[in-house]
């Protein structure tokens, strides 16, 4: 990274704001670190030294001037790789006039789907990395098509785009996820980082036949397509990149068809698991002999669409079953920052099948391709020393995860881990979430995943860990733990899935990290919500003796942790209408957001991204406040994504000093805009860029559900400086 200066044009002047680097910080103080002092030019002269912060305000400064800033030892400048002279590169205040910078982006053009419905494209998900190694980030932003779906949802999808920008708003490439790659929040996480250690970042994510990569000149003219590397094992069946696999209805019921006239040669029924005969599965009596002949195969499928889905529920519409895909091979591949394809590889966990061993078709809404599709991704320092590559599948019922390094240009599988499917008696009628998967050991994560996942060093041993919801994924692959508790009938239960999680240092007074979930198995799981331990996933007492979290026979949707109470130490945490300081006790606090936090206010306290009443859901431009400060940002032209999600395309340190930038797409998606606070603060850290642990939260905060990424410290307004790691003590 640069040292990320940038000037904003206020009332009372130049607002300056600046990187002080991990490298650079050697010591404590009151406000913060200690770190060098910083000499301040404008238009080439040194206008002031400024220590124990990284802003300043030029009271005398206009629009039209140029800064630089450079570290000093006690007044004199010192050199630095960036420039010879030790100065930054030079900045202006940003065009706009106020605390926002616009990047132009170039919209994909309206499609139409097989249906003949017609579509148009937004921003959506953003991810940073230096793709050209000259210090400055640039910007993936992801395009999303108005038919998104939910894995849960019929119906064909526009493909998945991927920019790369700069920050000027140059296109450097396209990449076209192309017609196999459905679109929605569980398909594509674009994991961007340096995975090879050439200073430049690369990314890496699930592609398919008909993936291309487009890139660009200067002049926005196309230099190159390319579409990805067909691996060996595929071009020797006859796959190609024209191949199309998004299936009809009529495509499906063909599928369905050929399924059943293959019913016994499945290992499960072989094996006699599941019943021997679909009618059997369907609780009618045995007509037809097997293996099934396609006119009886047909009569089944039939009665299959037409009786018993509907019969299940009647949101079962499988005769409009259309643009999923079933078939076809998945490919990992990971390009350059240049956009260059590196190599591409059969992904390490293949569908297998439609979803039925994964339960799409054993509960009452059936729902083929929708727990066997869910994917996620992260980094981790695995050693502790070096960026891993982290790929997953399924969280509802099987879970699998596989660990590569790329240090050599190449993957290379280090661990995989893969629960099993849950076994079922009956694939059509079941309850498999509640269930363990029938590996020996990884069976316990079954059922055990969220829609985001964490990273940290929750054991302590410098080596990061995954929390994938539940569970914990020790850093060598095996199972740390998977936390199970009892049901008020005294049956041991698994927590299960829920659909949000914060791991963070929450209580100040408790050794390592906490975790606070939420979990929505209602009547089937040990507890609603919970603080949990990060380092075996036990829930944490409470102050008054009992457990922090509580039995509840419903849903508790989402939650979120942050100071939002300068008046008691630690994190608050809520969920389900009521806010808890960390020792689990109710605060009279009214009910903040839990679409997305940002650390935004330079005194170290926690501010949500919401609608700014907490009441209008409506309210979705990215207004940022809290219950103490009140609203400090009201964005005009500006949405958040995906509705009821309400999160941003990015919140991230991008530039300036320790505080977050937020990134929300215009209403138009004609740019995008970076928002940063340019208020004076008298603390001083360095950017949280140079912490690993939210560093890599940074890249996987693109997984599913956006959650909120965390530091390896403490960070509240009642932080002790002395616990934030410098180079020196690792």
């Amino acid at each position: 990274m640069n040292r990320g200066l940038v000037a904003v044009k206020t009332k009372s002047g130049i607002f300056l704001s600046w990187r002080l680097f991990k490298r650079e910080a050697h010591g404590y103080g009151p406000k913060g670190l200690t770190g060098p002092a910083f000499a301040v030019y404008r238009n080439g002269a040194q206008i002031a030294v400024v220590r124990h912060t990284t802003n300043f305000l030029d009271k005398d400064g206009g629009k039209e001037d140029w800064y630089q800033v450079a570290p000093c030892t006690g007044e004199k400048t010192y050199s630095r790789k960036f420039r010879a002279d030790g100065l930054c590169t030079p900045v202006r205040a940003f065009e706009s006039g106020k605390n926002y910078i616009d990047v132009p982006v170039r919209k994909p053009s309206d499609g139409v789907t097989p249906a003949g419905e017609r579509y148009t494209y937004s921003l959506n998900d953003m991810s940073v990395g230096d793709v050209n190694g000259d210090g400055e980030y640039e910007y993936i932003v992801k395009w999303y098509p108005s038919n998104a779906k939910d894995v849960s949802q019929k119906g064909w999808t526009g493909p998945t785009y991927l920019d790369c920008y700069t920050l000027s708003g140059q296109l450097l490439w396209r990449l076209d996820m192309g017609p196999n790659i459905r679109s929605g929040a569980h398909y594509t996480q674009f994991m961007v980082y340096d995975f090879d250690g050439d200073g430049r970042a690369e990314m890496a994510l699930v592609t398919a036949p008909g993936t291309q990569m487009i890139r660009f000149n200067p002049d926005g003219s196309v230099r190159e397509k390319a579409y990805v590397t067909i691996p060996a094992v595929d071009r020797r069946k006859g796959v190609r990149n024209t191949d199309r696999y998004a299936a009809s209805a009529g495509e499906y019921r063909e599928h369905l068809i050929r399924s059943f006239q293959a019913w016994r040669e499945r290992p499960e029924v072989a094996s006699g698991q599941w019943p021997g005969t679909l009618e059997e599965c369907f609780g009618i009596p045995v007509r037809y002999t097997y293996p099934l002949n396609r006119a009886d195969a047909e009569a089944l499928s039939d009665y299959f669409l037409d009786v018993y889905a509907p019969s299940r529920s009647p949101r079962n519409e499988l005769r409009k079953f259309e643009g999923f895909i079933f078939r076809g091979p998945e490919y990992l591949s990971m390009f350059s920052g240049d956009g260059r394809e590196l190599e591409t590889i059969p992904y390490p966990f293949p569908r297998e099948d439609d979803g039925l061993a994964w339960g799409d078709y054993a509960m009452r809404r059936i729902e083929p391709c929708n727990r066997v599709d869910r994917f996620q991704a992260c980094i981790a320092y695995l050693d502790g020393q070096r960026p891993y590559l982290i790929v997953c599948r399924g969280y509802y019922t099987r879970t699998t995860l596989a660990a590569f390094d790329f240090f050599d240009g190449h993957f290379r599988e280090v661990w995989k881990v893969d629960s099993g499917h849950v076994p079922m008696s009956n694939p059509f009628n079941d309850t498999p979430h509640v269930r363990f998967g029938s590996d020996p050991v990884y069976g316990r994560l079954a059922g055990q995943g969220d829609h985001s996942l964490s990273v940290a060093d929750v054991d302590g041993d410098g080596k990061q860990e995954i929390i994938y919801g539940a569970a914990c994924i020790d850093h060598d692959g095996s199972l740390l733990y998977s936390s199970c508790g009892r049901l008020p009938n005294g049956e041991v239960a698994k927590f299960g899935h829920g659909d949000s999680m914060h791991v963070a240092h929450i209580d100040p007074d408790r050794p390592g990290f906490q975790i606070f979930n939420v979990f929505e198995a209602g009547k089937e799981a040990p507890y609603g919500y919970a603080l949990r331990d990060a380092a075996t996933g036990e829930v944490i007492q409470s102050s008054t003796g009992r457990p922090f979290g509580v039995y509840c026979e419903k849903d508790m949707d989402r939650c979120m942790v942050g100071d939002i109470d300068s008046t008691e130490p630690g994190l608050e945490c809520w969920c389900g209408g009521v806010v808890y300081n960390c020792r689990g006790e109710e605060r009279d606090i009214p009910f903040p957001s839990t679409d997305q936090a940002i650390r935004w206010a330079g005194d170290l306290t926690t501010q949500l991204i919401g609608p700014s009443d907490w009441t209008d859901m409506h309210d979705r431009t990215g207004v940022i406040s809290d219950p103490q400060h009140g609203v400090m940002l009201r964005p005009e032209g500006t949405l958040t994504n995906n509705y009821t999600k309400g999160n941003p395309c990015l919140v991230a340190d991008l530039f300036g000093d320790f505080r977050e930038e937020i990134v929300l797409r215009l209403a138009d998606s004609s740019a995008f805009r970076i928002y940063m606070n340019a208020e004076l603060t008298d603390f001083e850290l360095y950017t949280p860029m140079d912490d690993a642990m939210y560093r890599v939260g940074i890249a996987w905060q693109n997984n599913v559900y956006n959650q909120t990424n965390y530091t390896s410290y403490y960070y509240a307004h009642d932080c002790d400086f002395s616990k934030i790691p410098l180079d020196e003590e690792e």
